[in-house]
């Protein structure tokens, strides 16, 4: 990856609907060339796919909850299992493994306090193997970036 694959790929982060003439020409290289490249990014995986990305505070999601949780027991089974089921909730739309004293982390958006309560109530502590959730909202998102710092 050189500098010319950096800038299409900074450019695409801010606004992937940019054209192919306007893209070449921001990171100043003609038409076939970019396209190649940028071919050749989404056949290398480094593009994933591309997104449009919505304002949760305007389509009423005004809730960003991050939970930890514990799982009760750590067979391949169990956690194969919460995995699964974590990708069956669309509020939650972040899950990472952890090391330390929570096995999982989660980030949700919901549209209340108590929408998270009634989630907590019937999903989250029902998910395979959750033995203990901590529970913390945000309460002003300070920085919120899809971006790579390439």
């Amino acid at each position: 990856m050189d500098e010319f694959d950096r800038r299409i790929l900074r450019a695409l982060q801010r606004d992937a609907s940019i054209t192919m003439s306007d893209l070449a020409e921001s990171v100043g290289l003609s038409q076939t060339p970019c396209w190649r490249r940028v071919k050749a990014l989404e056949e290398s995986g480094v593009i994933e796919r591309r997104a449009v990305l919505l304002s949760p505070d305007k389509m009423g999601f005004v809730a960003h909850v991050i939970a930890h949780i514990r799982l009760k027991q750590h067979d391949e089974e169990t956690l194969d299992a919460f995995e699964e089921a974590v990708g069956d909730h669309p509020e939650i739309v972040a899950c990472f493994v952890t090391g330390g004293e929570y096995d999982y982390i989660i980030r949700m958006l919901v549209r209340s306090i108590a929408h998270y309560e009634e989630f907590l109530k019937k999903v989250l502590l029902h998910l395979p193997g959750v033995g203990h959730v901590n529970s913390n909202f945000a309460l002003k998102k300070v920085k919120l970036t899809t971006d790579l710092p390439i």
